[in-house]
């Protein structure tokens, strides 16, 4: 790599002014100049990439890169110029973003949320003749769409609502404004994001969840009038719900106080009552709803006036005032939708225009559904903090997880549930609990009684790995008096859990306590996460353990007596392909998560099902984002619950329920031919797995992968070494799936919906392509791959393990005509060669290269990266690079903390910029020394004269405009690939 060209520079770079702004330059849609470096830069990446296809040896991106380096070098490109590409490059890519998230939802194709209906109650009534019918289907909530708030909101509100707007748009020309505004915003998420923030945020996407509902309920209603105009009344649809963990999810964080939950549950009552006065015609019918409505806000107004803000440790007298707040206007406030429901159905018969009744019985509908809430609740924790809580009345040794443990822990518990205590809960002996679990408990103990107690609410257990962990939560449960208003859900997503998933249940349900607790509630759901699965097992197995399990849990229930019981499968997927959502259309979402078959054999065996679906973060809202955009997701999720219903009477024959999943004559071919599956999967998941605990893939993840990410919510993710600095991740473990997956789109191989595959479809070639061709199934799961494959290049890949690799410095180095240059190569590679990564590396990327040549051999037609998207790598690391040649400049000081300018370089090489300026300024103040020409009354002592000015601008302020500049190109190729982590 020959870098004579560029001009010879001393060791120091001589601190300059920046450029003044060129017009062409400062314009920002689509001036010459900047066109014409878009389209030199694009063409470059398809020289180089035809180039390389004559030379093996050749790294395509690396040569961009050196490239780039050396136009910045000459000062041909500078940093004006590379941000007006990027607002050029942005554009294109929401402008893309818009078009895929409008296709997605099918805002422009199929029935609307309008239409759907008609077909319904023209379907239905006709196979089984009677009213009654239709009431018993949509009666019952078939669905629920629940907004969580993992640390994915990895773009700004702004550039969210925009590109909302843009996808909603009729037009191009509609919709292209939104894209020009959006484009001129940074792409980098907000700054210092807070839990209020994400509350915020979900509440729009509910409250246009909300609105979409309505509209489905009006033309259900509107149906249901033309065909039965004196019955229609009577029919109370609740096919959908809206829910939200947002504010209630305390697994992994301390950070939630019990009052920041109650706050955000009194917001969502507020929100409710809200709409019921919005909507509530005015008209003398309505009067006394009017007034029960308007006093409860007021009472839930004054009650909220007196909520502890988020952040503040309240003070016992804080809890005091907010706790009589509750209990005094607990009345006036409402508990129960029960007052709201009656009063609605009498306003509904005294009405008298059919525009008025329509509108009352659609309120009524959702205040049937989501009582006095505006979305329902869900709270979740980990299965260990109820291990915990439960541990203080349990005299049992070992851990309940531990095989040879198991049978104790189970006869232990059943004893305790033979004669569990009632005890009383108030907000004393709330403020003073110290167990996560038992203070989660008796949080809703209390949100029951004081706020809303209308429904059950959802209690979710991650990382549930054992039956005990189900019967501990019920006598936590039944000790607060609470078990028959609360639906315990384990979360299987573990590689263990999802082996081991049926025989949890299976203990459980060996329990009379447990059996008789699901009769009652008449309901059981299980919860099933496609994040660690994913990561640790690969999407595609996970995706298959996870349909197996389901197959299992429908077996279960006719087993044990239990079909009259409600299943509700809760899929808590995000937005990315590495964690379960499909790429192509929300249609095919939704039946890659609940695929025909399961819901098939459900059906045979009697029991009916309820459907949910996580919309996480930023990129979930979006499908929310305007009212436009939810009703056409309410269609899809329509069009897909009531499949059966709305297809032909031979579209979905019933299915022989088997004692094996697959053996039944279904007419997918994945589940005739069970052991291809068997094999298929099992081969992914052991190559997953051999990957995770490859050494070389901890170094690829946690070198500077952290650093290429802003934070992206409210959970704090950072861990510190005691010497400062981002801690070196020895293991994928150590982080979380949504660092883990981002990091892997922002180093351009997507391993987790990759790798392993290769090995697989080599096995059984010939099957593979027919399964591709023949099963739905099948070749639905493998659009993730094709996905996957088209944000991915191992030559990206490549091109940042040889940035870690000293050799390819020194390759450089000896190859270079410049002193400066060289000498700043010889310092990279030996702090690089102290970091030891190349070797590790190396055999990752071995590994992963043999894989994806078997895959690639099995599926030929797989697409490749983008030449926009190859490029954003190779500005990125140009710019990376960069900022290793000036941190080589940083001049000699004493160690400061422990750290020295040998550590410090190591960090930058790592990218931990921030902290490394941070120090930096410290050690080297831009300020003058303010003792100077002070007079202590005694000789003076050492005093630093001067100050470091040369060093600022020189030094730090290049490196941290360019570091901007870094998380900006992340920003980009996230939308690129469509979702964060």
């Amino acid at each position: 790599m020959d870098e004579t060209s560029a001009p010879r520079e001393g060791l120091l770079p001589a601190s300059r002014p920046a450029e003044p702004r060129r017009p062409e330059a400062a314009a920002l849609d689509g001036t010459d100049a900047v066109a014409s470096l878009e389209r030199s830069l694009i063409g470059l990446v398809e020289s180089s990439r035809e180039q390389s296809s004559e030379d093996p040896f050749r790294n395509p991106v690396l040569a961009v890169t050196l490239a780039i380096t050396k136009q910045l070098d000459r000062g041909g490109i500078g940093a004006d110029d590379l941000d007006a590409l990027f607002v050029r490059l942005r554009a294109r890519a929401l402008a893309e973003r818009a078009e895929r998230l409008r296709a997605y939802v099918g805002l422009d194709e199929g029935e609307d949320v309008r239409a759907l209906p008609g077909r319904l109650v023209d379907g239905v009534p006709r196979k089984s003749g009677d009213f009654e019918s239709l009431a018993d289907l949509v009666s019952r909530t078939a669905f629920a769409v629940v907004f969580t708030a993992h640390p994915t909101f990895g773009m700004p509100r702004a550039v969210a609502s925009r590109l909302a707007q843009a996808a909603s748009g009729g037009s191009e020309a509609e919709r292209a404004p939104a894209i020009r505004e959006a484009a001129r915003l940074s792409t980098r998420p907000d700054a210092n994001i807070r839990l209020d923030d994400e509350f915020d945020q979900a509440c729009i996407a509910a409250n246009n969840g909300r609105e979409a509902l309505d509209a489905f309920n009006g033309a259900l209603l509107d149906a249901a009038r033309a065909r039965w105009p004196d019955r229609w009344g009577e029919l109370v649809p609740r096919p959908f719900a809206i829910a939200s963990w947002v504010g209630c999810d305390t697994d992994g964080r301390t950070d939630i106080g019990w009052w920041d939950t109650l706050r955000y549950r009194l917001e969502s009552k507020r929100m409710q009552f809200d709409r019921v006065l919005r909507q509530l015609p005015d008209i003398p019918a309505t009067g006394v709803v009017r007034g029960l409505a308007g006093n409860a806000l007021a009472a839930v107004n004054r009650q909220l006036a007196v909520a502890p803000r988020l952040g503040d440790k309240p003070s016992l007298e804080a809890v005091h005032r907010f706790a009589l707040a509750l209990i005094i206007e607990r009345e006036r406030a409402q508990t129960d939708a029960g007052a709201l429901l009656a009063g609605l159905a009498a306003a509904l018969t005294a009405a008298e225009s059919e525009a008025d009744k329509r509108a009352i019985a659609v309120l009524r509908a959702g205040v049937a559904t989501h009582g006095l809430s505006n979305a329902l609740p869900h709270f979740r924790l980990n299965a260990t903090q109820i291990h915990n809580a439960v541990r203080r009345v349990i005299d049992v040794e070992g851990e309940p997880t531990d095989a040879g443990q198991r049978r104790s822990h189970l006869a232990t518990i059943h004893a305790l549930l033979n004669d569990v205590e009632e005890v009383a809960v108030d907000f004393g002996s709330l403020a003073a609990e110290r167990a996560s679990a038992a203070r989660l408990m008796m949080t809703i103990t209390q949100i029951l009684k004081h706020v809303d107690g209308t429904h059950p609410v959802r209690f979710l257990i991650a990382e549930t790995e054992t039956g005990y962990t189900l019967l501990a939560a019920l006598w936590l449960a039944r000790h607060y008096g609470i078990a028959d208003r609360i639906e315990i859900t384990p979360l299987f997503e573990t590689a263990s859990a999802l082996e081991q998933g049926i025989r949890v249940l299976d203990d459980a349900l060996r329990n009379p306590h447990w059996r008789a607790y699901l009769k009652r509630i008449g309901r059981l759901t299980v919860q099933f996460g496609y994040s660690d699965s994913g990561r640790y097992v690969g999407q595609l197995a996970a995706t298959f353990w996870i349909e197996r399990l389901r197959l299992r849990l429908t077996e279960l229930l006719v087993q044990n007596g239990l079909s009259e019981v409600e299943l509700a499968i809760f899929d808590t997927h995000g937005e990315s392909i590495g964690r379960g959502a499909h790429p192509t259309s929300l249609h095919d979402r939704l039946a890659y998560l609940a695929p025909e078959d399961a819901r098939g054999r459900a059906r045979a065996a009697g029991i009916r099902v309820r459907l949910e679906s996580s919309f996480q973060g930023t990129d979930g809202y979006l499908l929310f984002g305007t009212q436009a955009l939810a009703e056409a997701a309410v269609a899809r999720i329509a069009e897909h619950v009531y499949a059966f219903e709305l297809a032909e009477e031979d579209a979905f024959p019933d299915y022989a329920l088997s004692n094996e999943a697959g053996t039944d004559e279904a007419h997918d071919p994945i589940y005739r031919e069970a052991d291809f599956a068997t094999e298929f999967f099992t081969i992914v998941r052991q190559d997953m797995q051999a990957l995770v605990d490859d050494p070389g893939y901890a170094a690829l993840l946690g070198t500077f992968g952290p650093s290429l990410i802003d934070r992206t919510g409210s959970r704090p993710v950072a861990r510190q070494t005691d010497a400062g600095g981002p801690a070196m991740i020895t293991h994928p473990r150590q982080m979380r799936a949504i660092p883990n997956n981002a990091i892997l789109h922002q180093l351009g191989y997507l391993a987790n919906s990759l790798h392993g595959l290769g090995r697989a479809a080599g096995r059984a070639p010939d099957l593979f392509r027919e399964m591709r061709r023949d099963s739905a199934r099948f070749s639905r799961a493998f659009r993730l791959v094709q996905h996957a494959a088209s944000v991915a290049d191992l030559d990206v890949l490549r091109a940042y393990i040889d940035s870690l690799d000293p050799a390819m410095w020194l390759d450089r180095a000896r190859r270079t005509q410049r002193d400066a240059r060289r000498d700043e190569l010889v310092v990279i590679a030996a702090a690089l060669d102290r970091l030891n990564l190349a070797p590790s590396l190396r055999r990752l990327f071995s590994r992963l290269t043999m894989d994806w040549l078997s895959l690639h051999t099995a599926a030929p037609d797989l697409g490749k990266m983008s030449a926009r998207l190859t490029l954003l790598h190779a500005i990125r690391l140009a710019l990376i690079h960069r900022i290793w040649f000036l941190a080589v400049h940083i001049p000699g000081f004493r160690p400061q903390s422990g750290i020295t300018r040998e550590a410090l370089i190591e960090r930058f090489l790592r990218l931990d910029i921030e902290g490394c300026l941070q120090l930096l300024e410290d050690i080297f103040p831009v300020t003058p020394d303010p003792t100077l020409g002070l007079n202590f009354g005694e000789p003076a002592g050492p005093r630093d004269v001067g100050t470091y000015e040369a060093e600022h601008t020189g030094l730090f302020e290049p490196i941290r405009r360019m570091f901007a500049q870094v998380r900006e190109i992340s920003g980009m190729i996230q939308h690129e690939v469509g979702a964060f982590g």
